[in-house]
């Protein structure tokens, strides 16, 4: 690694080399980025792009008296290296490592903890109003890309702002567009002149002098107004945020040090909300990032030479959904796919090539995308929405109001249902089950394997209403998927085996988990009842309560937050039912779980199957007394 970057432990060791330097630490940076990220996965295309944006705010302000937000955060890796944290890239998204998003937690230079998009403009005006009400003097800056942009709370927000008129300003990181003729000289000149404070000085003196002259002067400064709105309508290509109350500077060269260094350092000077656009290119730097930007956006380790990932043999639960998806709607027209900005993501890249009539990318509206799908479904078409869990979340009110209370036949394909593992607290998909299980209508399925997945898809389209099919992030069992389909009865779970002692019910992932606890436990003498309950809603009651009544003690084992989950459905459904039986319920527990590996939370959770070992044992003891030679008491024991 370079001698300059070595030596910038914070921002000010940033501010302290001369601006001619800067194009050098750049250059580390960018090294620095590829060989950490190749190593441990992340966001790279997105940093790539903004190395010098970043630069030349740190050069600009100082953190953390001034703040910056990061729209979504995973752009925030450059400020993170300024940041005093370049030695702790190595852990970046690693069990008890660097997190892949601001955390304040981590440091007093994270603003304001970010992870789902189009939140920093409202987050920055929350900032700004504080600042104002302790009469306190600080710049607050919201960095945005084009891409969350198209989410509505950001012109909500943008609304808001030019309303208040507040001091703050919003950088648009548009890494969407090529730099074209408009960052140019003109270009460069109407910022320079918009910038200067001379401007506005001498525009007040002007409009001051000429309505001092008699007669004349008001109605030739009236004039000169409606001329200067003319230019502007003309000339100003940011023409929307200038009606919203923002002063508009840009198009910028967001790759120019110097430039953005000038422009913002006129822009922290003036009054009132502010937006700067500048240009930037994704995967900036590494050929690889540069011509893939979608593949390099969230990409796991990779060989840095070729930049090839590191592929696993065995599909994920995204490539079969995709894969069953394109096959059904080639046999049934009325399928059409929506997605919020995650075609790659969700698995639809595909359907799109095939489909692409039927293939819907609304942008990051996850609200809009369920209404709409809502509006086709009522017209006779058939909609699936993949979207992630986490971000599925944002449309709930939807999934209420426009689709379930309308009894319509919306199928949503959850993707990165449960813990997600690296990108932490703000992407793990555990409340899913807990907020979709209360609402009417609802069908909530999670599959054990890749075949029951796509027999899940398949079986949604007979159902005349709203349907949920939550599956995990990253690869399967290694289950091959039959070609022949199979439609599930409704509400039916499968019996894995049958036990005396013991009885296991489990969903989705829980259910590889479950198999493995029930072999321990066998070889410790505990006959074991296994149950795949397959639908979180509607239960299959008959099954569940049989079982109950025939072993008394029951685990629950599923991959979404205890309270309200699965496991309490099943606690209920005993209340219900008059049975009275001890039940120890397996999930995640009420709290935020850090990023890791998906194996070390499960860990440090207590859900692998050694913990829930540990965990059976020692609620029920008397179980242990089944094995010859006491068998469990006998561990760590000479």
């Amino acid at each position: 690694m370079g001698q300059l970057l070595d030596n910038i432990n914070n921002p000010q060791d940033l501010k302290d080399l001369d601006r001619s330097k800067l194009h050098q630490v750049a250059d580390e940076v960018r090294q620095l980025l590829v060989e950490s990220v190749s190593q441990c996965g992340g966001h790279l295309a997105a940093n790539l792009g903004v190395v010098e944006l970043t630069l030349a705010l740190h050069y600009v302000f100082s953190t953390p008296v001034d703040k910056i937000i990061w729209d979504v955060g995973h752009q925030s890796y450059v400020h993170k290296i300024l940041t005093g944290r370049r030695g702790a890239m190595h852990s970046l998204r690693q069990y008890g490592g660097m997190s892949g998003f601001p955390k304040g937690e981590e440091s007093p230079h994270d603003a304001f903890n970010t992870g789902h998009s189009s939140t920093s403009i409202s987050a920055a005006l929350g900032l700004a109003l504080a600042r104002d009400l302790k009469q306190e003097d600080n710049s607050v800056i919201a960095v945005i890309g084009d891409g969350a942009l198209t989410g509505g709370m950001a012109f909500e927000a943008l609304n808001h702002a030019g309303h208040e008129g507040r001091d703050m300003i919003v950088v648009l990181n548009d890494n969407e567009m090529s730099i074209s003729r408009n960052v140019g000289a003109l270009s460069g000149y109407l910022n320079r002149l918009r910038t200067d404070p001379s401007y506005s000085r001498t525009k007040e003196e002007i409009e001051g002098a000429l309505n001092r002259i008699p007669g004349i002067g008001p109605n030739l400064a009236r004039a000169a107004g409606r001329f200067k709105g003319m230019v502007k309508y003309l000339m100003v290509p940011g023409l929307i945020f200038e009606e919203l109350g923002f002063t508009y500077i840009g198009p910028v060269n967001g790759h120019n040090l110097d430039e953005l260094i000038t422009v913002l350092t006129n822009t922290r000077r003036m009054k009132g909300p502010v937006l700067v656009h500048a240009i930037t290119q994704k995967g900036r730097g590494y050929e690889p990032a540069r011509k893939n930007p979608d593949l390099f956006h969230g990409v796991g380790p990779f060989d840095i030479h070729t930049g090839q990932p590191v592929k696993k043999a065995v599909k994920t639960y995204t490539e079969v959904f995709g894969e069953s998806l394109e096959k059904l709607a080639r046999e049934d027209k009325r399928i059409v796919a929506i997605t919020a900005a995650m075609a790659a993501g969700t698995g639809l890249n595909k359907f799109a090539r095939q489909f692409p009539e039927r293939f819907f990318d609304v942008g990051i509206c996850e609200q809009h995308a369920v209404t709409m799908a809502a509006g086709m479904a009522r017209e006779g078409l058939r909609p699936v929405i993949a979207i992630y869990s986490t971000f599925l979340q944002r449309a709930y009110d939807q999934i209420v109001h426009d689709v379930a209370l309308q009894k319509l036949p919306v199928v949503f394909a959850v993707d990165r249902a449960g813990l997600v593992g690296d990108d932490g607290p703000t992407h793990h998909g555990v409340f899913d089950l807990s907020y979709l299980r209360s609402v009417p209508h609802m069908t909530v399925m999670a599959p054990s394997d890749e075949n029951e997945l796509a027999d899940m898809l398949y079986t949604s389209f007979n159902i005349d209403g709203p349907v949920a099919i939550r599956y995990p992030r990253g690869a399967g069992e290694g289950v091959p998927v039959s070609d022949q389909r199979t439609r599930l009865e409704i509400g039916q779970g499968i019996s894995i085996k049958e036990g005396e002692d013991l009885g296991i019910i489990a969903v989705g992932r829980g259910v590889s988990i479950a198999c493995d606890v029930a072999n321990l436990l066998e070889q410790e003498g505990i006959s074991v009842s296994l149950i795949n309950a397959r639908f979180v809603k509607p239960l299959d009651i008959g099954m569940i309560c049989r079982l109950a009544l025939r072993n008394h003690r029951l685990v629950t084992i599923e991959d979404n937050t205890l309270p309200g989950g699965f496991g309490s459905a099943i606690v209920e459904t005993l209340q219900d039912h008059g049975i009275n039986v001890d039940v120890l319920r397996i999930g995640i527990p009420d709290e935020f779980v850090d990023h890791g590996k998906v194996d070390l939370l499960f860990e440090y959770l207590n859900m692998n199957p050694a913990s829930i070992l540990e965990a059976v044992v020692s609620r029920w003891p008397e179980l242990v007394h089944k094995k010859r030679g006491w068998g469990l008491l006998n561990i760590g024991k000479s």
